[in-house]
């Protein structure tokens, strides 16, 4: 009797062993690519040769992400300064000397993007990241672009790690980020300063993810070299040729700039650069308080022909 016991025993062990087996393999099995909906053909053939180019790959599967223009809709204007600019309307006391000086900047420069940063110091961390979300829910809930979060979601099925690298502020883009994405608040890196006793500061914390800065920004945070990196502008493209792999970029701008000798998109277009376009349209509610209360420039809108 004993031995037979023993014997159910070791059987029940083994076959719950093997379930275990199966089910283990089954979880870890690259998920099979499919074609996303607003992609070209083209775009969807590579990403899938990039997925099962990479369905082996035994070190950090990474994928970098800028975050307005990329993941997010910017039309017509950024969310980070939408956000800004409505609450500095609703409390014209807060750090004039510093807003100040911001409206008198270009909104891409890193002084400005600084100044973004130390503009909310005072409040906590916690209070910024509920303010990106209240403005993303107002007004930008319908602006994640739908194919990137698909590859996005492709991406993680199949063991990436997922990564957004922005010149906007860290703490006003965690929160809804994170959520809309389902990837952890501290994978989304962006221009911060020193929080001290739960409070924001106005020492920035370098470096600035902004030009070349976002390629140390990767180095620095990520802390290895990615697989894949999208990005949609000039600002952007250091940190897409740190890509080891696939480097993308989306909507790039056809205009030379004066310190340039070509686009963003013909030099895109020249390095083999994978080009997506997405629609980025704005609401005609949208206030745009930005450009009418406050004269910063509105950002180029995106139309796809069908």
């Amino acid at each position: 009797m004993l031995k037979t016991n023993l014997l159910k025993s070791l059987l029940l062990y083994l076959f719950i062993l093997a379930g275990l087996t199966a089910c283990c393999n089954e979880n870890t099995q690259p998920a099979e690519f499919k074609p996303i909906a607003g992609f070209s053909d083209e775009v969807n053939t590579q990403l899938s040769a990039f997925l099962n180019d990479t369905k082996n790959e035994t070190g950090r599967k990474i994928a970098v992400f800028d975050g307005d223009g990329t993941v997010l809709g910017q039309t017509p204007h950024y969310l980070a300064d939408e956000a800004m600019y409505q609450y500095a309307l609703e409390h014209p006391e807060k750090n004039k000397k510093i807003f100040n000086e911001m409206i008198k900047q270009s909104n891409v420069s890193i002084p400005y993007v600084q100044n973004r940063v130390k503009y909310i110091a005072g409040e906590s961390l916690q209070f910024y990241r509920d303010l990106g979300e209240k403005y993303f829910k107002k007004y930008y809930s319908n602006k994640i672009y739908e194919p990137m979060r698909e590859m996005i979601n492709q991406l993680k099925a199949n063991g990436f790690e997922i990564w957004i690298i922005t010149a906007s502020p860290e703490g006003m883009y965690q929160q809804f980020l994170s959520k809309e994405l389902q990837i952890p608040i501290t994978n989304i890196v962006g221009i911060k300063s020193t929080i001290r006793n739960g409070i924001i500061t106005d020492e920035i914390v370098k470096p600035i993810p902004q030009d070349h800065g976002k390629k140390e920004a990767i180095e620095t945070f990520v802390q290895d070299v990615p697989l894949l990196v999208a990005g949609n502008s000039r600002g952007d493209k250091e940190m897409i040729e740190h890509s080891s792999m696939l480097k993308m970029i989306v909507n790039p701008d056809e205009h030379i700039a004066p310190d340039q000798t070509e686009s963003i998109a013909d030099y895109a277009k020249r390095n083999n650069w994978l080009i997506v376009k997405i629609n980025d349209v704005p609401a005609e509610d949208f206030p745009s308080v930005t450009s009418k209360k406050f004269g910063i420039r509105l950002n180029k809108t995106h139309k796809v022909e069908k």
